[in-house]
Protein backbone atom coordinates (compact mmCIF):
# COMPACT_ATOMS: atom_id res chain seq x y z
CA UNK A 1 0.00 0.00 0.00
CA UNK A 2 1.25 3.48 -0.79
CA UNK A 3 1.91 5.82 2.14
CA UNK A 4 -0.41 8.44 0.64
CA UNK A 5 -3.32 5.95 0.59
CA UNK A 6 -2.66 4.88 4.18
CA UNK A 7 -2.54 8.49 5.36
CA UNK A 8 -5.74 9.27 3.45
CA UNK A 9 -7.43 6.34 5.21
CA UNK A 10 -6.50 7.84 8.58
CA UNK A 11 -8.48 10.94 7.63
CA UNK A 12 -11.70 8.94 7.28
CA UNK A 13 -11.23 6.27 9.96
CA UNK A 14 -12.87 6.79 13.37
CA UNK A 15 -10.80 7.39 16.51
CA UNK A 16 -8.93 5.59 18.02
CA UNK A 17 -8.33 3.46 14.89
CA UNK A 18 -6.99 6.47 12.97
CA UNK A 19 -4.49 7.21 15.73
CA UNK A 20 -3.40 3.57 15.86
CA UNK A 21 -2.86 3.62 12.08
CA UNK A 22 -0.83 6.83 12.29
CA UNK A 23 1.24 5.47 15.18
CA UNK A 24 1.80 2.12 13.43
CA UNK A 25 2.90 3.93 10.28
CA UNK A 26 5.32 6.05 12.28
CA UNK A 27 6.77 3.02 14.06
CA UNK A 28 7.10 1.25 10.70
CA UNK A 29 8.84 4.19 9.01
CA UNK A 30 11.06 5.11 11.95
CA UNK A 31 11.93 1.77 13.52
CA UNK A 32 10.77 -1.30 11.60
CA UNK A 33 14.28 -2.80 11.77
CA UNK A 34 14.56 -2.14 15.53
CA UNK A 35 13.79 -4.49 18.40
CA UNK A 36 10.36 -4.51 20.01
CA UNK A 37 11.75 -2.29 22.79
CA UNK A 38 13.09 0.20 20.25
CA UNK A 39 9.73 0.32 18.48
CA UNK A 40 7.87 0.77 21.77
CA UNK A 41 10.20 3.67 22.66
CA UNK A 42 9.42 5.44 19.36
CA UNK A 43 5.69 5.01 20.01
CA UNK A 44 6.18 6.32 23.56
CA UNK A 45 7.70 9.56 22.27
CA UNK A 46 4.73 10.18 19.95
CA UNK A 47 2.22 9.45 22.71
CA UNK A 48 4.04 11.67 25.18
CA UNK A 49 3.91 14.48 22.63
CA UNK A 50 0.17 13.97 22.17
CA UNK A 51 -0.35 14.08 25.91
CA UNK A 52 1.60 17.34 26.21
CA UNK A 53 -0.47 18.87 23.41
CA UNK A 54 2.31 21.03 22.01
CA UNK A 55 2.43 19.14 18.70
CA UNK A 56 -1.28 18.29 18.41
CA UNK A 57 -4.12 16.64 20.32
CA UNK A 58 -4.24 13.43 18.26
CA UNK A 59 -1.48 11.03 17.32
CA UNK A 60 -2.12 11.76 13.65
CA UNK A 61 -1.59 15.50 14.21
CA UNK A 62 1.53 14.86 16.29
CA UNK A 63 3.25 12.63 13.75
CA UNK A 64 2.22 14.90 10.87
CA UNK A 65 3.70 18.02 12.49
CA UNK A 66 6.26 19.46 10.04
CA UNK A 67 9.80 18.06 10.32
CA UNK A 68 9.06 15.92 13.37
CA UNK A 69 8.57 12.33 12.17
CA UNK A 70 9.31 10.30 9.05
CA UNK A 71 5.72 10.58 7.82
CA UNK A 72 6.42 14.17 6.75
CA UNK A 73 9.76 13.36 5.11
CA UNK A 74 8.71 10.22 3.22
CA UNK A 75 7.22 10.60 -0.27
CA UNK A 76 3.56 9.65 -0.57
CA UNK A 77 4.55 7.24 -3.33
CA UNK A 78 6.56 5.17 -0.79
CA UNK A 79 5.31 1.59 -0.80
CA UNK A 80 4.65 0.00 2.58
CA UNK A 81 5.53 -3.45 1.35
CA UNK A 82 6.79 -5.35 4.40
CA UNK A 83 3.45 -6.51 5.76
CA UNK A 84 5.04 -8.61 8.51
CA UNK A 85 6.83 -5.49 9.82
CA UNK A 86 3.67 -3.37 9.47
CA UNK A 87 1.63 -5.99 11.38
CA UNK A 88 4.19 -5.85 14.19
CA UNK A 89 4.08 -2.03 14.13
CA UNK A 90 0.26 -2.20 14.34
CA UNK A 91 0.48 -4.41 17.42
CA UNK A 92 3.13 -2.15 18.98
CA UNK A 93 0.87 0.86 18.36
CA UNK A 94 -2.14 -0.84 19.92
CA UNK A 95 -0.21 -1.99 22.97
CA UNK A 96 1.35 1.46 23.39
CA UNK A 97 -2.00 3.22 23.18
CA UNK A 98 -3.46 0.84 25.78
CA UNK A 99 -0.45 1.41 28.03
CA UNK A 100 -0.78 5.17 27.61
CA UNK A 101 -4.46 5.07 28.57
CA UNK A 102 -3.47 3.88 32.05
CA UNK A 103 -2.95 6.31 34.93
CA UNK A 104 0.56 7.78 34.80
CA UNK A 105 1.78 5.77 37.80
CA UNK A 106 0.76 2.48 36.14
CA UNK A 107 2.32 3.02 32.72
CA UNK A 108 5.33 1.00 31.67
CA UNK A 109 7.85 3.53 30.38
CA UNK A 110 11.04 2.81 28.47
CA UNK A 111 12.28 6.35 27.91
CA UNK A 112 10.77 8.50 30.70
CA UNK A 113 10.39 12.17 29.76
CA UNK A 114 11.78 11.63 26.22
CA UNK A 115 10.02 13.76 23.64
CA UNK A 116 12.60 13.56 20.83
CA UNK A 117 14.73 10.91 19.19
CA UNK A 118 17.28 10.68 16.41
CA UNK A 119 19.31 7.93 14.84
CA UNK A 120 22.73 7.41 16.35
CA UNK A 121 24.24 8.28 12.97
CA UNK A 122 23.31 11.97 13.33
CA UNK A 123 23.51 14.57 16.08
CA UNK A 124 20.87 17.27 15.55
CA UNK A 125 21.74 20.69 16.94
CA UNK A 126 18.89 20.40 19.47
CA UNK A 127 20.53 17.26 20.88
CA UNK A 128 23.77 18.94 21.90
CA UNK A 129 24.35 18.91 25.68
CA UNK A 130 21.22 16.80 26.20
CA UNK A 131 21.38 13.53 28.11
CA UNK A 132 20.08 10.60 26.16
CA UNK A 133 19.14 6.96 26.31
CA UNK A 134 20.22 4.76 23.42
CA UNK A 135 18.07 1.85 22.29
CA UNK A 136 19.23 0.13 19.14
CA UNK A 137 19.95 2.72 16.46
CA UNK A 138 18.08 5.57 18.19
CA UNK A 139 18.94 8.05 20.92
CA UNK A 140 16.03 9.36 22.98
CA UNK A 141 16.11 12.83 24.53
CA UNK A 142 14.02 14.84 27.00
CA UNK A 143 14.27 18.23 25.27
CA UNK A 144 11.08 19.96 26.42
Amino acid sequence: MKLSMLLWLTSVLPQPIADQACLATTVYLEARSESTIGQLAVAEVALRRRERGRWGNTVCKVVAAPHQFAITATPGSYEIANFKAFTKAWKIAGYSMENWSLPVAQRQLLVPHADHFATVAIAPTWSLNQTSTTIGEHRFYAVN
